[in-house]
């Protein structure tokens, strides 16, 4: 009976032992789980883009602000922990602010060099897109072409009536842009040759600028091509419509550069994000739905002057 107890204890520390080198073994092969990546640097569409979670804030024109908006919709979508903060106040707010440090981006319809007060010098363009601006008049107005001088007339104060260009009788009321506006500025430079604007309702934003305009009877302002809708109607000018194909060719003069200026060159996320805006994803599908053109479709260039030569 001792032997046999003897032996039983000895084959029960042996088996103890087997036991723990087996457990021993297990855990040295298990393989650890993979590390999960930072927020940041997760992309719910595949995107490769690393992103530092810096807010980037994009300031300025109202006629730009769709698209900017949209593109920094989708960019947030595919790069998680990117921060876009879009706001409006119009180009000459977007310069002012981009230049004062205020701002990472300042979206405008206008050169930095066409702004008085502006070191352009310290700014880097980024053009991403082209758009037209054209007359809106409320659907009331049967009229649907005008003539530069007429236009020019209207907008000074010196024609009042619509009937004295052959619409109904009934009285013209301006609605205007702020001067900050540089939809104001693209408007006067190339569709009122520079002629002052009598007075008249004025509206920071081209929504609102619209929605007054579709509300008033006998109503006239000026609208990027982005903002028209059915509420409004976008007059000719000089028997020119206000489309791609006569603005890519400068057939129709009133255009002008969406640009998004940095101060130096971009860097981190808002790099990313305006390399992203300048894709062909952006450009061949978000611009043209949202009423603007590519950039690469246009058959002329124009310099800050006003100055336009073939491409």
């Amino acid at each position: 009976m001792k032997k046999l107890s003897k032996m039983f204890i000895a084959l029960t520390c042996v088996g103890a032992l087997l036991a723990g080198c087996g457990s021993g073994n297990t855990a040295q092969t298990q393989t650890p789980a993979p590390a999960q990546k930072p927020a940041q640097e997760q992309s719910n569409s595949g995107s490769t883009t690393k992103t530092s979670g810096e807010p980037v804030t994009a300031v300025g024109s109202t006629a730009l602000q769709p698209l900017v908006e949209q593109a920094a919709k989708d960019f947030m979508a595919k790069n998680a922990g990117a921060q876009i903060q879009v706001q409006g106040g119009g180009s000459g707010t977007g310069l002012s602010q981009v230049a004062s440090g205020a701002a990472t981006i300042g979206n405008s319809d206008i050169f930095a060099e066409e702004k008085k007060g502006i070191p352009a010098n310290e700014l880097v363009d980024h053009k991403v897109s082209v758009v037209g601006m054209a007359a809106a008049v409320s659907p009331q107005v049967k009229v649907d072409n005008l003539s530069k001088q007429q236009l020019i007339d209207i907008f000074t104060g010196k024609i009042t009536n619509w009937k004295e260009v052959g619409g109904d009788d009934m009285k013209i009321t301006l609605v205007n842009r702020p001067k900050s506006s540089g939809t104001r500025a693209t408007f006067s430079k190339f569709a009122l040759d520079g002629k002052e604007e009598a007075e008249g309702i004025t509206e920071d934003s081209s929504g609102t600028v619209r929605k007054i305009i579709a509300e008033t009877p006998g109503a006239i302002g000026y609208l990027a091509l982005s903002y028209f809708n059915d509420t409004v109607k976008a007059l000719k000018l000089d028997g020119v419509e206000a489309n791609a194909e006569n603005i890519t060719t400068n057939k129709y003069p009133v255009w002008a550069y969406e640009h998004m200026y940095t101060k130096g060159e971009a860097t981190g996320d808002a790099k990313a994000f305006l390399d992203f805006i300048l894709t062909d994803e952006v450009q061949k599908k978000t611009v043209t739905e949202l009423g603007f053109l590519p950039i690469t479709d246009m058959k002329v260039e124009r310099d800050a002057e006003g100055k336009v030569t073939q491409k």
